[in-house]
C-alpha cells in the first residue's frame, strides 16, 4: 500500500507529500487521525515544500549582492535609524500600494543591507523582486546593440513588483544614464514599486547623471508617491575595519619539523 501511494505521489510530482508520507502515516495510525485531518496534513506538507522552493527560486532570480536580513541588522550601532519605519517597509504595504522608497545617507550606514533585507521580506510575502546596482543596470542597457535586445532587457526591469536600484551617487554615471533611468522610473510610475538608495542628496542627482532635466523628471515621479527615509550615522564598514586592526593576529603554530 505504501509503495503504491509513493508511486502515485511520484507520478503527480508531489515531492513534499512523498517526503513526509511515511511519517504522516505513522502519526495517523498512532493518534487515530480522521481521514480528513490526515489529508490536510500531507497536503500542507506539499504546499510548504512548494512555497519554500518558490522563495528560493525568487531569491536567486532577484540576484541580491549579499542576501541580508533584518534580524542581523544592528540598529543599536546607529540608533538614529528608525526601526519601526524599517519594519513597516518590511511589511510591504508600499509594494501593494505601488509606492516608492528612497533611502538616503552616506556610504557604509546600512542602506544596501536594509534594501536587500526588505527585498527578501517582499519575496516571502509573494512578490517578485529584482535587485541591481545602478552601475550594472545602466551598463547592461547601454551594452545592448539592437533595439530588440534593449526592449527585452528593459521589460525585465519593468515586470517585477519591486525593483531595487542600489548605489546611486557613488560616482558620476556614463552618458545617457539619465535617459535610461528616466524611462524605467516613468514606466514603473504608479504601476510597480521602486526602491532606490542614494549616497548623495537628491539635489546632486543632476550632476551625477550629467543631465539636470532628466534628473528633475526622475525625481518628480519617484518622489510623488514615495517615502524618503534618511539613513545616517557611523559607517559599519569602518567600524569593522577598525575592529579587525585592533584584534591581534594569532601567530601560526610552529611545525614540529622546524
Amino acid at each position: 500500500m505504501i509503495h503504491t501511494l509513493k508511486q502515485h505521489a511520484h507520478t503527480l510530482r508531489l515531492s513534499g507529500l512523498l517526503d513526509s508520507l511515511e511519517l504522516r502515516l505513522q502519526e495517523a495510525e498512532a493518534n487515530r487521525l480522521p481521514y480528513a485531518q490526515f489529508l490536510e496534513l500531507v497536503f500542507q506538507d506539499e504546499i510548504n515544500v512548494r512555497h519554500q522552493r518558490t522563495i528560493a527560486r525568487r531569491n536567486k532570480s532577484a540576484d541580491f549582492r549579499e542576501p541580508r536580513s533584518l534580524d542581523n541588522f544592528d540598529f543599536s550601532f546607529n540608533p538614529g535609524v528608525n526601526r519601526a519605519q524599517i519594519y513597516e517597509l518590511a511589511a510591504c504595504h508600499f509594494v501593494r500600494q505601488r509606492r516608492d522608497v528612497l533611502l538616503v545617507g552616506p556610504p557604509g550606514v546600512g542602506k544596501s543591507h536594509l534594501a536587500q533585507a526588505i527585498g527578501i521580506e517582499a519575496i516571502k510575502a509573494g512578490f517578485v523582486v529584482i535587485y541591481r546596482s545602478i552601475f550594472d543596470l545602466v551598463r547592461e542597457l547601454l551594452a545592448q546593440e539592437t533595439q530588440a535586445g534593449e526592449s527585452r532587457l528593459l521589460n525585465k526591469y519593468l515586470k517585477p513588483d519591486l525593483l531595487i536600484i542600489d548605489d546611486m551617487g557613488l560616482k558620476v554615471l556614463p552618458a545617457k544614464s539619465g535617459e535610461i533611468l528616466l524611462e524605467i522610473i516613468m514606466r514603473r510610475y504608479e504601476n510597480r514599486s521602486t526602491m532606490m538608495t542614494s549616497n548623495r542628496p537628491i539635489e546632486e542627482w543632476g550632476k551625477l547623471l550629467s543631465d539636470v532635466p532628466a534628473a528633475s523628471a526622475i525625481l518628480d515621479r519617484l518622489l510623488h508617491h514615495a517615502d524618503v527615509i534618511p539613513i545616517n550615522g557611523r559607517s559599519y564598514r569602518l567600524q569593522e575595519s577598525a575592529q579587525e586592526r585592533s584584534t591581534p593576529k594569532q601567530k601560526p603554530a610552529r611545525s614540529k619539523n622546524e
